[in-house]
């Protein structure tokens, strides 16, 4: 992959930014604005159109690109609700929307959803946050670098969707880090901190198993011809696509496994660290048990006690409580109790 900046990982952001690529194979052109009307202006029908929309909360700004491109308000729901990823195909256009994931804080998924629509000449990409992964492809287009300025708007949409998935085994690979040194935690310290960091990792790979399973029937419509909107010779990109999503779906299916052969070996592990705990203890309660009986014997007050009389009474006393400990202690070693 090529070298990427940083995406914002702020919350979505109040002013929307709007960002047009215009080309072909012989002409480049790119506008950023903040009116929709300005955009809508240099849209060129003899070219590819990409139309970026950074930012969904002004309302205005939606509703006149819903205007323009005649999009159903179904899709623009779509775009501004949280949505498992899919492909659906309208008359003029078709949508596909997916998660698009950044890095891992801790053991939570940075993530956003972004949305495309495709058209004949146009793609529309909605995302949530400023900042994505595209800027590399972005550069390769002004440079006309690859095919993508021989190609049209279905193959920058396969581009685009690679860019996304070829960062999940970014983040797959995070996860796999993070297993193994929770796992190295578990074997040498198992705690309730570590407990709740596996219960975490679980809850990331089932939020990675919900963007990877729907993603993937979405990119088999594409992939079984079923959209007039990606050309037959284009099939193939958007099918290695889908075979780098099903590598992604096996690998978590392993990672799966490996979290939850983590948590039992954490049970065992806590189990077994009791068990020691007991042990010890359990010695240490057998060894004080003969002492406190003879203690006790000799804290009684009966006035009549022959032992009291005698002038190495309390040396010796002593001297049966040490012998009988460091027996006990000998015997248990003996057993390999300890």
């Amino acid at each position: 992959m090529n070298p990427q900046k940083t995406p914002s990982t702020s919350t979505p952001a109040d002013c929307e930014i709007l960002e047009l690529i215009s080309y072909n194979r012989e002409l480049y052109d790119k506008y950023t604005a903040t009116s929709v009307d300005t955009v809508f202006t240099h849209i060129k029908k003899d070219r590819v159109n990409w139309i970026n929309v950074d930012g969904l909360n002004n309302q205005d700004i939606i509703e006149k690109i819903q205007s323009h491109f005649c999009l159903h308000s179904l899709l623009i729901d779509d775009v501004l609700s949280d949505q498992r990823p899919k492909a659906e195909e309208f008359d003029d256009y078709l949508f596909f929307t997916l998660k698009m994931l950044y890095r891992i804080d801790g053991t939570a998924i940075d993530y956003e959803q972004i949305s495309f629509v495709l058209g004949k000449d146009y793609l529309i990409s909605f995302q949530e946050k400023e900042g994505d992964w595209f800027d590399g492809f972005r550069e390769r287009i002004r440079l006309d670098q690859g095919r993508v300025r021989k190609k049209q708007a279905d193959y920058l949409l396969y581009r685009l969707i690679d860019i996304i998935v070829d960062n999940y085994y970014n983040v797959l690979d995070r996860i796999g880090d993070l297993i193994d040194e929770t796992e190295e935690t578990v074997y040498q310290n198992p705690s309730t901190r570590t407990f709740t960091r596996i219960q975490n990792l679980k809850k990331e790979l089932i939020f990675l198993r919900k963007a990877l399973f729907p993603l993937r029937d979405a990119l088999s419509k594409i992939v079984k011809g079923e959209s007039d909107f990606v050309k037959e010779e284009n099939l193939r990109f958007f099918s290695d696509v889908y075979e780098h999503v099903i590598h992604l779906t096996d690998s978590l299916d392993t990672y799966k496994d490996l979290v939850s052969s983590l948590t039992d070996i954490h049970i065992n592990a806590m189990n077994t660290k009791m068990n020691e705990v007991m042990k010890v203890l359990t010695v240490i309660s057998t060894i004080f048990i003969p002492l406190t009986f003879i203690v006790g014997v000799y804290g009684m007050n009966f006035k009549h006690m022959p032992e009291l009389d005698w002038t190495w009474g309390y040396y010796g006393v002593w001297g049966i409580m040490i012998v009988m400990v460091v027996g006990m202690l000998a015997f248990f070693r003996y057993k390999k109790w300890f």
